[in-house]
């Protein structure tokens, strides 16, 4: 039975959502509570496949309050999830179709941003971030790669209808788990153009089980639909290995983690025999290449299901570790602590501890020369980090512990000694090195060239005079407790008012001196700052008046003529000419005690006028 089909008779919608639902009274409220705030022209078709738990009477109430907006589908049986979603998909009149699990919400503007950029882009999938999802995208796109959405497979997305329709791509009704991940490759294959929106959260997944949590033998083999689907589209080739990269190791090579663990010994030999199924037929050389050193290392133990326990043991393990100190010896940074594998009992020689320090744009990595600690302490180290080997760039610090072929990997500096804190700045070759901790969880990382941490320099002034006309401004620049004149490149004038910069070459005069002059400064109020060049993005920093008695008297000249007209007159008559003063005032400001240059213009009526000024107030 249908209801709500008064609304047939309206084809102006811009959204059809389908919401398949069962047995989903206690979630259902929230559900369709943020549909009906969405503000836009839709249709909300719940397919409800038999619910026994109070679902109908709801719906009916829904329905009723809102007959325009709600349709209600019945079926007397339950049926699949991808049963119930081709039911509503058939019934939709809407440009674009939506697909709202009965568990989850939408943000309130969610539709209206999708739809939005789907009618911009002319995109056949709009694929909208969902809070909390460890892979989900983080930058918008009007037109994304394949391999950049592949990771979400979910069908929480915005389709267009005829484009659906054009490619005949629906849901398998033989599966309960999996269908979803089948339609959207099918999608994605046929989509002409996809787009993100990631700016903020489109959609709130409340349950979503992972495949680690779900039947292992059973989900190896619906996993293989997608893979065929995706195959039959994506040509042998690059694009083909990074699409089934992210099968193998999310779908298929996962099942040998905590679900063969959970899984009895019978169980566990069948497990390892469908992973290898799938492996022979799709593990191609390149897909290979591209794996992690922990499933690089599954992938080899597949005829030894014993091996394959003490790698899902390994990667269950807790994996303890602490930073106990940090510190320059030379220009070397050397790094402390300690970190192991609880509860697990290998040989000492058969697990090692290291460091990974990891560059946050590039993914690049750099592994650290490591001891063993002084105090002999299973899983203590000693890391010494060659800083002038690294390239410029943010790298974060990482422990990393090997056992049975798979390394396990977390950030080190959340837990720590009490004063293991980080050393002081330094310089590298000319290049500053920060060691940080950042401000949520207290990790280790090292800022090669100033990049993201505020570089600790100091910029004083030691003496400001005239040479004719020409400002010469002398100083010294340091960064920590290190000279750094030799990573001088200007001095910066900037206008307080418009903004407006005046760049001068600086030079450096000594070890930590530097020197640079300055003329042709226009009217206004200049502030001064050194620009250093210390290998990341140039930096500036204020220059700082430590004693007044550094600056030279203000200077004063005539210079013109200029052109003047003390009342409108016809543009075609004749410009009239007057000279200048012009007056150059270095100081200090009160609150700061930043250097300043103030430049003004006067005409021998506004000296006039200060003269009479100054006579009145005698």
């Amino acid at each position: 039975m249908d209801t709500g089909s008064g609304q047939r008779a309206d084809r102006g919608i811009d959204v059809s959502v389908v919401v398949p639902a069962y047995n989903r009274r206690a979630s259902l409220d929230r559900c369709l509570t943020s549909l009906l705030v969405q503000r836009i022209a839709k249709e909300i078709i719940v397919v409800d496949g038999g619910s026994r738990d109070g679902t109908p009477a709801l719906l009916g109430l829904y329905a009723a309050h809102h007959p325009r907006l709600i349709t209600v589908m019945r079926d007397a049986q339950p049926g699949t999830p991808g049963r119930a979603r081709n039911r509503g998909l058939e019934r939709a009149a809407g440009r674009y179709v939506f697909f709202c699990d009965a568990g989850d919400h939408l943000a309130p503007d969610a539709l209206a941003r999708l739809v939005a950029t789907a009618d911009r882009t002319g995109a056949d999938v709009v694929v909208g971030r969902i809070a909390g999802a460890r892979h989900g995208l983080r930058d918008s796109a009007d037109k994304a790669s394949l391999t950049a959405v592949y990771e979400d497979l979910s069908c929480f997305k915005l389709f267009r209808r005829d484009f659906l329709d054009r490619h005949a791509i629906r849901f398998d009704e033989t599966h309960r788990r999996g269908e979803d991940m089948t339609f959207a490759v099918h999608a994605y294959c046929h989509a002409r153009v996809i787009s993100v929106v990631a700016d903020r959260d489109c959609y709130h997944a409340e349950g979503g089980s992972e495949a680690s949590a779900r039947d292992p033998l059973g989900w190896l083999r619906v996993v293989r639909t997608p893979i065929e689907v995706m195959a039959r589209h994506v040509p042998p080739g690059a694009l083909r290995d990074r699409l089934l990269l992210r099968h193998l190791r999310r779908d298929v090579l996962a099942q040998l983690g905590a679900p063969f663990l959970a899984a009895c010994e019978a169980h566990r030999e069948k497990i390892a025999v469908e992973v290898a199924d799938i492996c022979a037929q799709w593990l191609t050389p390149g897909v290979r290449a591209c794996l992690d050193g922990v499933d690089a290392a599954r992938v080899a133990a597949l005829d030894d299901p014993d091996r394959l326990v003490r790698l899902a043991r390994v990667e269950a393990a807790p994996l303890r570790h602490r930073l106990t100190g940090v510190e320059w010896r030379g220009d070397d940074l050397v790094i402390d602590g300690w970190a192991g594998l609880a509860g697990l009992d290998v040989p000492s020689q058969d697990a090692t501890v290291g460091l990974v320090l990891r560059e946050r744009l590039t993914r690049a990595e750099q592994v650290p020369l490591v001891t063993r600690g002084a105090t002999g302490a299973a899983g203590s180290f000693t890391a010494v980090v060659d800083v002038a080997a690294l390239p410029s760039g943010v790298w974060d610090v990482h422990v990393a512990v090997e056992c049975e072929g798979a390394r396990r990997l977390v950030r080190l500096g959340s837990r720590r000694d009490d004063g293991a804190g980080v050393p002081v700045a330094h310089l590298v070759g000319g290049v500053v090195a920060v060691p940080f901790l950042t401000r949520s969880q207290g990790h280790l990382g090292l800022d090669v060239g100033g990049h993201v941490v505020r570089v600790p320099a100091a910029v004083r002034l030691t003496r400001a005079w005239w040479r004719g006309r020409r400002l010469r401004v002398e100083g010294r620049s340091r960064v920590g407790d290190e000279a750094a004149a030799g990573a001088v490149r200007h001095l910066i004038w900037r206008e307080r008012t418009t903004g407006r910069e005046h760049r001068e070459r600086a030079e450096a005069s000594g070890p930590e001196r530097f020197a640079a002059e300055t003329a042709g400064l226009p009217p206004g109020t200049w502030d001064a700052y050194l620009e250093l060049d210390l290998g990341g993005p140039s930096v500036r920093f204020p220059v700082k008046v430590a004693d007044a008695d550094a600056l030279d008297r203000p200077l004063r000249w005539w210079r013109g003529p200029l052109p003047w007209d003390p009342a409108p007159r016809d543009p075609r008559s004749p410009s009239r000419w007057i000279p200048a003063q012009w007056t150059v005032r270095p100081y200090a400001t009160a609150v700061n005690r930043r250097l300043s240059v103030s430049v003004r213009v006067a005409t021998p009526f506004t000296v006039a006028g200060r003269m009479v000024r100054a006579l009145r107030h005698r």
